[in-house]
């Protein structure tokens, strides 16, 4: 069998970055970069107020001066400040020229047209030209995905549209006659399909564009075509369940019958086995086994990470420590993911806790977790308050 580790460096040294187009930047939110957002112009690009007040030279200071006028945010006070002169300015107004400092509005004395002043310094409440950004920075780097704040700093450079990766297209096959879609009825023999949802999410959450197809029937000839097309009309292809060794199990050799390359063929790992990946002449093929949990943890320690690298980001998953609440036993040959939950209390120190039940069929047990907690083959028993790795699964 593969490490982790192993099966991870082959699947990523086999993805390839799909592509680059231009998209608006009110579509750009979860997209990746693929080319840098560089400032046109400083920000801001004038000198301006932090605050409502007034604007003067703090070599006028102390003294009494005369309001000549308003600075408001958009419309700049018309001419340069004389000496002698305050100008009422409102907070993001452009600072006049000669104006160095401003009296907050809380702290002004005002009699008439006259405005009171005592000792100021220069440069208090002001914010320089080009104190967010100046023009030439490269303001978000490629690779990065762009959050919320990465979209609006990319607007207030001006850009109007953004170069990023193309959404890897990625084609969901799997089923068996065990299954049902959800909103059927089942016959009392059968379950309801839920990995193909799960994975689907993943990858829409990740960046890529999912396209879930019909369950398959426990049949090679069907599965050997779907296959075919799906490795014609996609970037990636996740293959769900049908990958152990028993009789109905069908994926592996469908996909040999179409000139697969495995690089992967099962992982150390517990849960998540019976993990496959290869190539083929189009689309690769991540295999992941049918039962909820595992395709759900093989699903976080490769898929994701794939499609990072699919989009131009780099692969790496990050690991996190927390103390274990309770007491967890000694680990066997196989590097396990437990399901877990992470917690702080007000201290922000981080406990975390992983249930005893870990069948790889519960899907509950998932669903109410936020971690994996990682435990390396052969690890002995851990006791509370031990400091133990785990991987975010939600954040």
């Amino acid at each position: 069998m593969t490490s982790v580790a192993e099966a991870r460096a082959a699947m990523f040294a086999a993805a390839q970055v799909i592509g680059a187009e231009q998209v608006a930047l009110e579509a750009a939110h979860a997209r990746t970069l693929a080319g840098p957002v560089i400032a046109a112009r400083d920000q801001p690009p004038f000198a301006a107020s932090a605050m409502d007040g007034y604007a003067l030279r703090a070599a006028d200071a102390p003294g009494a001066l005369r309001v000549a006028g308003e600075a408001a945010a958009g419309h700049a006070f018309a001419r340069a400040l004389q000496r002698g002169e305050a100008v009422r300015i409102s907070t993001g107004a452009p600072m006049p020229a000669g104006a160095d400092v401003v009296l907050i509005q809380e702290e002004a004395r005002l009699d008439g047209d006259t405005l009171h002043v005592e000792e100021m310094t220069p440069g208090r409440h002001v914010r320089a030209a080009a104190c967010d950004f100046a023009r030439g920075a490269v303001l978000l780097e490629s690779g990065r995905r762009l959050d919320s704040a990465a979209v609006a700093l990319a607007a207030a450079c001006g850009a109007a549209t953004v170069t990023v990766a193309t959404r890897p297209r990625v084609t969901i096959l799997g089923g068996g006659d065990e299954l049902a879609a959800p909103g059927t009825s089942p016959r009392p023999d059968q379950i309801f399909d839920s990995c193909s949802y799960g994975v689907a999410a993943l990858v829409e959450r990740c960046g890529g564009v999912a396209v879930r197809a019909p369950l398959l029937p426990d049949d090679p000839d069907r599965i050997a075509d779907a296959a075919a097309a799906a490795i014609r009309g996609s970037d990636l292809v996740v293959f769900i369940g049908s990958a152990s060794v028993g009789p109905h199990d069908h994926a592996r050799a469908a996909f040999e019958r179409l000139g697969a390359r495995f690089l992967v063929r099962k992982v150390d790992m517990r849960p998540g086995k019976p993990t496959w990946f290869a190539t083929t002449s189009g689309a690769s093929v991540l295999g992941l086994p049918g039962n909820p949990a595992s395709a759900l943890v093989a699903s976080a320690l490769f898929l994701a990470p794939l499609l990072d690298v699919m989009q131009g980001r780099g692969g790496e998953t990050r690991v996190r420590f927390a103390k274990l609440a309770h007491a967890v036993p000694a680990n066997g040959p196989r590097e396990a993911f437990l399901r877990a939950t992470v917690s702080g209390d007000v201290t922000g120190q981080l406990s975390i806790d992983a249930p005893r039940d870990q069948d790889s069929s519960l899907l509950s047990v998932f669903a109410s977790s936020n971690a994996l907690l990682v435990r390396p083959p052969h690890a002995p028993a851990a006791a509370p308050g031990v400091t133990a790795a785990y991987i975010a699964w939600r954040d």
